[in-house]
């Protein structure tokens, strides 16, 4: 028996090394497999926002309410109470209609998928202080306190889905911070709150946030890329930013089709009908003139483009294509109506649409043009009543955005107040178009009847002319933008149509010395000319041996 026993144990001894080799790859492999698939399962729980996300303030139940400027993208309203307390929004305020009433719908199924999700980790309740969190599922069941920063990282995956179930209050410190890195997106990111959110000043929050049961409270100084959606509890803000994610499947903003300026688009100032001035020493890159009495005050030295100092046959059938775009615009229907007409500006942050502003409008400090990231979006702003602004007023254009691709349509008198900085093409329909002293305009500024006054201006058109030919209405206008006239540091040579790409530019002075040559490859060249002492330069551009282009050019001192 002992001789047997001996024999036995090495094969035993083997067979348990086989059946531990054996576990041990099974478990390896149901781990592997794991690994594998949670990221599936993560995708698999990301609910459906539905009409929801158009909201980026929202409840079922309970007012909304806003002091101090907030700036807001996205809807904003409620189902069951009221919307108070809001300027402007870039979005429509909806109380209680059938917008709402869907919206309820779609957040409540929203809400049922988050909290149905399978969480896959379990972190303690103080989030923040430098922890990163890669994708998946957390549940955490107490009252929950955000400090310092938490990242979130999607390990290159631009879908990896966050999601976060707190069965209680949520909180932040003051300058709290939810970062993104990595590909995470806002838009993959949600918040399942069973309980109070309050978020102290300064804090800075990625994702949507659902409140189940309770009130949502934003304070100053926060920022919300994503919403902010409470099933039932009122929704309160104080001086916020809060913007819908971009990504995810979301639409492109593409705004309207734009107007189509046919010749009027070489012209960067001009009246259908009525006298064109200008005071003082201003710069224009494009045509100057009018269809309808004099042009006066301009230095041809200071114009890059022809003055038509009385109406010709240029101006005859810029006028006509003037009223083409005014009629389009003036029909076309609004996307978004801006409810505070007097308090226009203020730091507003308005995506391509087509707005509306049913009375005077008085434009203070700054408004933002965001592209999203399209640079061919259009924006269109309709103002039914006059437009005046204040000094220093500034558009600025953010994430792509042009000014060939923003419009402005005015029923009534224009008045661009000193030193202030705008972009786009201005259409004012009867009414008079004043621009003071020190006025950036990057654009073009019409009439259709009514008086275009300059006081010591700069106005450059942006690209969009295209000459009918050397023997028509437009043979003066330029094929190719040159700007800006006055230049500093730089020049950008802009093509309106095909070229070779051996073309160049070359720069003389005033003794005809040659300056600068640069090949002109791209359809957009900037050139760098700070080396160029100031005063007056005659340019050249060549294309295929001919000489399709000249011009002057000023350099400021």
């Amino acid at each position: 028996m002992t001789r047997m026993n001996t024999t036995l144990r090495p094969l035993q001894k083997s067979i348990c090394n086989v059946t531990y080799i054996y576990m041990r790859t099974k478990l390896l492999y149901a781990f592997t497999t794991l690994i594998m698939v949670l990221p599936l399962l993560t995708l698999s729980q990301t609910p459906v926002l539905g009409t929801a996300a158009n909201f980026v303030l929202f409840s079922t139940n309970g007012a909304v309410t806003n002091s101090g400027i907030s700036h807001l993208t996205g809807n904003v309203g409620t189902n069951n109470g009221l919307s108070t307390g809001f300027g402007n929004i870039d979005g429509v305020m909806h109380d209680n209609d059938g917008a709402t009433a869907q919206c309820a719908t779609d957040l409540l199924l929203a809400y049922n998928q988050l909290d149905s999700a399978i969480p896959t980790f379990f972190p303690a309740p103080l989030l923040g202080n430098g922890q990163v969190l890669n994708a998946g599922v957390y549940f955490i069941s107490a009252a929950t306190v955000l400090n310092g920063n938490l990242t979130l990282d999607a390990q290159n995956n631009p879908n990896a889905v966050f999601i976060v179930q707190i069965e209680a209050a949520f909180s932040s410190n003051a300058n709290a911070a939810v970062l993104l890195t990595n590909g995470a997106q806002a838009c993959n990111v949600f918040w399942k709150i069973e309980g109070l959110v309050s978020l102290s000043a300064g804090t800075s929050m990625k994702g949507t946030i659902i409140a189940h049961n309770a009130a949502i409270n934003m304070n100053t100084n926060n920022t919300l890329e994503g919403r902010a959606l409470s099933t039932t509890g009122a929704v309160s803000v104080d001086g916020v930013l809060s913007y819908t994610p971009i990504g995810c499947g979301s639409p492109v903003l593409n705004g309207p089709t734009a107007p189509v300026l046919g010749t009027a688009a070489c012209y960067a100032l001009f009246s259908g009908s009525g006298p064109v001035m200008n005071d003082g020493i201003t710069y224009v890159t494009g045509d100057v003139g009018t269809n309808s009495g004099l042009t006066t005050g301009f230095n041809a030295v200071n114009v890059t483009g022809t003055i038509h100092s009385q109406p010709d046959t240029s101006t005859a059938q810029a006028a006509s294509d003037l009223m083409v775009a005014y009629d389009y615009l003036n029909v076309l229907t609004e996307d978004i109506k801006l409810l505070y007409p007097a308090a226009f500006g203020n730091d507003l942050v308005l995506t391509p649409h087509t707005y509306l502003l049913d009375a005077a409008t008085v434009f203070t400090n700054t408004l933002y043009l965001n592209a999203q990231g399209n640079s061919d979006a259009v924006f269109v702003i309709k103002i039914n009543g006059a437009l005046s602004t204040s000094t220093y007023a500034n558009v600025i254009l953010t994430n792509g955005a042009q000014s060939k691709n923003v419009y402005w349509k005015i029923e009534g008198a224009t008045s661009i107040s000193d030193y202030s900085s705008f972009k786009g093409t201005i259409i004012g329909n009867n009414g008079a178009v004043d621009f003071s002293t020190g006025v950036v305009l990057d654009g073009r500024a019409f009439s259709t009847t009514g008086a275009l006054t300059t006081t010591a201006i700069t106005a450059t058109m942006p690209a969009g002319c295209v000459p009918l030919g050397l023997n028509g209405p437009t043979a003066n206008s330029e094929r190719i933008a040159v700007y800006p006239n006055p230049f500093e540091a730089t020049l950008t040579i802009q093509w309106n149509q095909q070229h070779d790409e051996k073309s160049t530019l070359s720069l003389y002075d005033v003794l005809g010395r040659l300056v600068m040559h640069a090949v002109l490859a791209q359809e957009e060249n900037t050139i760098p000319a700070g080396h160029l002492p100031a005063g007056v330069y005659f340019y050249k551009i060549m294309s295929e041996d001919k000489i399709i282009q000249t011009g002057k050019l000023v350099s400021k001192p």
